[in-house]
């Protein structure tokens, strides 16, 4: 297939056993590892709590009559138990964004001085050697787990900056969607498998297992990650020709020859600051569900630890298979029905802020329905996974010279709902009644809103003549 950008003739290579899939492929891999360490907590907290003042271990607690559950192996009680009230508990599900949050910056920029492989790389092992410390620490106390998960925060807080700028080497434009689709995918497969993974875990062993297990996993990756993944086309030792000239000659007008970057053009930028308020506002909807979903599960509607993990995995399943659908439809739309990228953009940013708000506040009038709850919270992250298309990429589209870096300040921001979503979502479900978890579901949909109307305003899709030699100045 031959393309036309800019009048100049590009010869598309397949991408079947291509070098820029199997890059699609290893990075999946890695943010499948990047999730299963990051949320594998979120069960184990469950089965980590001392609820022997409870009245039974059929969670009779929790608000809705609760469901029955086969009984436990015996040899599964050799794990500690704590303490820990509803504030401890906020900290210690919110500690991990507080180290995220500070090596956004460091990251986009060791990625772009240095190369994102080793900067990606060393961010995730960093990550799974502190997740394997995760049972000694708690042994030794709040605190201490508080602190292994903020070191975990700050190796992960390095990744999206450092594969945004990979990508900005590796990513034809018109098949960016789709390369960026199977790579953040790995999010919601890690999601997917962890919850429920964890689940079976912590019933037929002890919870400590749930972050042995994951951590191996992370280590066998961070091997193949060493080996098989370069920095760019130009160094990848086994690539073809004919690729290596397709995705340089593709990418050579979007890209800045430069040294400098524009600091004051990128603090200025409207559909920069779009794309911040956006992701601000939809990840206080994602960073509640993701760390706060299996104590809903548990405390409201009643599922034990087993059916608590896979039912929170199927609003992570909705959201993969929607991201999936959702990244080739955008490509089609851009390439095939010649659709502006920004209308693309916004399209599937409305569909995955507006309508999982709109979802979300549904499943808090449920009621202790329970096929109706799990299938309005599952409608409500699957449709966040359309965002995969839609904001979540579009630093590429405006800057894809200096896109990591824009990816770390737009992440900056956009931390700070995982240090103070869940902490103020359990302040505010200290009782966990039902029209607590509304008011939680409100302030989340109200944000998604805001957000979206923002982008709409706001966003765009053509590279912004700051981020392109002069010269090279282009149009959507």
């Amino acid at each position: 297939m031959r393309l036309e950008r800019n009048m100049e003739v590009v010869e598309q290579t397949p991408a079947c056993c291509s070098s820029r899939y199997g890059l699609a492929l290893m990075s999946c891999y890695g943010f499948f590892v990047v999730y299963t360490l990051r949320v594998n907590l979120s069960v184990a907290l469950v089965e980590m709590l001392n609820n022997t003042h409870q009245s039974s271990t059929n969670h009779s607690s929790s608000v809705c009559p609760a469901h029955d559950m086969p009984p436990r192996p015996v040899h599964n009680h050799t794990a500690s138990v704590y303490n820990w009230d509803s504030e401890t508990q906020g900290w210690i599900l919110g500690a991990f964004f507080y180290g995220y949050i500070t090596t956004q910056g460091l990251g986009g920029y060791l990625a772009s001085r240095f190369g994102a492989k080793w900067v990606l790389g060393l961010g995730v092992l960093v990550t799974v050697i502190f997740t394997l410390l995760t049972p000694v620490a708690a042994d030794l106390g709040a605190g201490f787990l508080i602190v292994v998960r903020v070191v975990e925060g700050i190796g992960q807080g390095v990744i999206y900056p450092a594969m945004h700028t990979m990508w900005a080497s590796w990513a034809p434009p018109l098949e960016r969607s789709r390369l960026l689709t199977i790579t953040y995918i790995g999010a919601q497969l890690g999601t997917v498998v962890a919850l429920p993974l964890s689940g079976e875990i912590c019933f037929y062993l002890d919870w400590t297992y749930a972050f042995y297990i994951f951590g191996i996993v992370g280590l066998l990756w961070f091997i193949l990650w060493a080996f098989l993944v370069s920095n760019s086309p130009e160094t990848h030792p086994w690539i073809s020709e004919k690729e290596r000239l397709y995705i340089t000659t593709s990418l050579k007008k979007e890209l800045s020859s430069s040294a400098h970057i524009p600091w004051r053009a990128i603090a200025t930028s409207r559909p920069l600051w779009a794309i911040i308020v956006i992701t601000f506002c939809f990840d206080w909807t994602f960073f509640t569900l993701l760390t706060l979903l299996p104590t809903y599960m548990k405390d409201v509607l009643g599922y034990s630890i087993q059916q608590n993990g896979i039912l929170s995995a199927l609003p992570s399943l909705g959201s993969g298979l929607i991201s999936l659908v959702a990244g080739q439809l955008s490509d089609y739309l851009q390439e095939t029905c010649l659709y502006r990228t920004a209308i693309v953009r916004k399209i599937f940013s409305i569909i995955g802020t507006i309508g999982s708000g709109a979802f979300l506040v549904a499943a808090g009038y449920t009621g202790c329905n329970y096929s109706l709850a799990v299938a309005f919270l599952t409608i409500s992250t699957a449709l966040g996974g359309a965002t995969t298309a839609g904001f979540l990429i579009n630093q590429l589209d405006i800057a894809p010279s200096y896109a990591g870096i824009l990816m770390a300040i737009t992440n900056t921001f956009s931390t700070i709902p995982g240090m103070v979503g869940p902490v103020i979502a359990r302040s505010l479900t200290r009782n966990n009644t039902l029209e607590e978890w509304q008011t939680v579901f409100y302030i989340a949909a109200s944000l998604n809103v805001f957000g979206a109307v923002i982008y709409i305003a706001f966003g765009q899709g053509t590279v912004q003549s700051w981020a392109v030699n002069m010269e090279y100045s282009q149009k959507d």
